[in-house]
């Protein structure tokens, strides 16, 4: 899922895309995000009790750093992610006081708006696309149990582009391209190695993060990565907001 930024309410199109994205989906028991904008070794949990957003952006009008989003914590599916991931040489960290980021409950604030919908946030403890997507195959058996799984970041993501009359630079669209060809073919090996395989992957994305938590997703869905679905596409400030959806 592309994330986009903490003025993704005020778009015209895009928080009715998510809206009815939410509406279409199998309401969760709980969901399970993992945001481009955590990054910590050993994997770490986020907060199990409501607690404070985090706002990790600056310079914005005072309103975007008021926004709640309530959500219920999910103790239970922590328990359950630690079982999962846990092992020799595997720890999982708890960090009882760290909020979702805006790559967590940006999108969520428009897909279910009543935040009644118990939210965990995972960090990335690397960004290796083979281990995150390993991650994302160990977590697959909470899609059995009505857990919603979440790679949050942007399909292209590179803030000297950003357009706010969303001209969209050539590589941009380039990348945006080459990703949807490469999904919809089920390249998977060309989109893990999307910064040798990918043209102008260098510009699209100067650094990977934002790109790879899709590997997490693909992991999870790895027994129904035919049923990839493009849920949303297009261009936002300039950057693509393609997000995809399996099972």
């Amino acid at each position: 899922m592309s994330h986009g930024g903490p003025t993704l309410p005020d778009d015209p199109v895009w928080p009715g895309e998510l809206a009815r994205w939410g509406a279409a989906l199998p309401r969760p028991k709980a969901i399970l995000t993992v945001s481009a904008h955590w990054e910590e070794a050993p994997l770490a949990l986020g907060a199990t009790t409501t607690v404070p957003l985090m706002y990790d952006f600056y310079g914005f009008p005072e309103r975007y750093y008021h926004v709640r989003y309530p959500s219920p914590g999910a103790p239970e599916l922590a328990d359950q992610v630690r079982k999962l991931l846990r092992g020799p040489g595997k720890p999982v960290h708890d960090l009882p006081d760290r909020g979702l980021d805006h790559g967590a409950y940006v999108p969520l604030t428009q897909m279910y708006p009543e935040a009644d919908i118990p939210v965990l946030q995972m960090s990335m403890p690397s960004l290796e696309p083979g281990e995150l997507m390993e991650i994302g195959r160990r977590l697959a058996p909470l899609r059995d149990e009505g857990v919603l799984i979440v790679g949050s970041g942007h399909f292209t993501h590179n803030l000297r582009a950003l357009n706010p009359a969303n001209r969209v630079a050539s590589f941009m669209a380039e990348f945006d391209a080459w990703g949807k060809q490469a999904l919809e073919s089920g390249d998977w090996d060309a989109v893990l190695d999307f910064k040798n395989k990918a043209p102008a992957a260098l510009y699209a994305h100067p650094r990977e993060e934002h790109f790879i938590p899709l590997a997490v997703t693909l992991g999870a869905a790895y027994d129904e990565l035919p049923s990839h679905k493009a849920v949303i596409e297009g261009f936002w400030l300039g950057m693509s907001k393609r997000s995809v959806q399996y099972g």
